[in-house]
């Protein structure tokens, strides 16, 4: 049994596709540049709001992507998350943690007011240990600085931890680290695609990371 686990957010804990496209979509009107479509906004997800915007303007654009960038950071940190939601049997496995005493995180590549503003409409109730986004001063996943600086915050060594996520970063950042990692099917990468950037163990659902964790 691990002492403590690190969760990705997008596609791991939260599934927030929808959400993350209608402030994208509502971006791109702003600026009089073509919307992007659900399969796009998909395998845009995972590396920073910088890299979202980034694909999703186009090299054309490129110029333009500070401004772009900021006005999307600041209408998506005043979202309802009103489209999000939790995955089936998430809610049974994170209050398991909780009762063996698994200690709990997140580490995103989110924005930290947009991953803190997920925790409170979202997670309040499961009392998470530590809640880290995108902040200056800590580089994105899969840097170990990132990794690291939640270990310290847990208080827990490499060896008693786990990482979930769903996508390639959260492979690497566990690598990094030399750190076990578990991917999830449910998310926005496929099984091949995970394959593909190293991962070994997989999860097709809730029940099935809870055994990965507990044993």
């Amino acid at each position: 049994m691990y002492k403590a686990v690190i969760f990705d957010l997008d596609g791991t804990l939260l599934d927030s596709l929808n959400d993350i496209l209608a402030v994208l979509n509502h971006t791109l009107d702003k600026f009089g540049l073509p919307r992007i479509t659900r399969g796009q906004a998909q395998s845009y997800i995972g590396d920073g709001a910088r890299e979202l915007v980034r694909l999703a303007i186009g090299k054309d654009n490129a110029h333009r992507l500070d401004e772009i960038l900021a006005y999307y950071k600041t209408e998506y940190a005043k979202s309802d998350n009103g489209l999000a939601s939790l995955y089936e049997g998430e809610e049974e496995a994170l209050y398991a943690l909780k009762e063996r005493s698994v200690k709990i995180a997140i580490l995103t590549n989110k924005p930290h007011n947009a991953a803190m503003r997920a925790n409170g409409i979202f997670f309040e109730r499961f009392a998470f240990d530590c809640v880290q986004g995108q902040t200056e001063g800590i580089p994105l996943k899969p840097s170990p600085q990132s990794v690291n600086y939640v270990l310290d915050k847990l208080g827990v060594k490499v060896k008693d931890c786990l990482f979930v996520g769903d996508g390639e970063a959260d492979i690497k950042a566990a690598e990094s680290v030399g750190m076990d990692c578990v991917s999830v099917l449910w998310g926005y990468r496929t099984k091949e695609q995970l394959k593909a950037a190293g991962a070994t163990r997989f999860a097709e659902n809730f029940k099935k990371l809870r055994h990965e964790i507990l044993g």
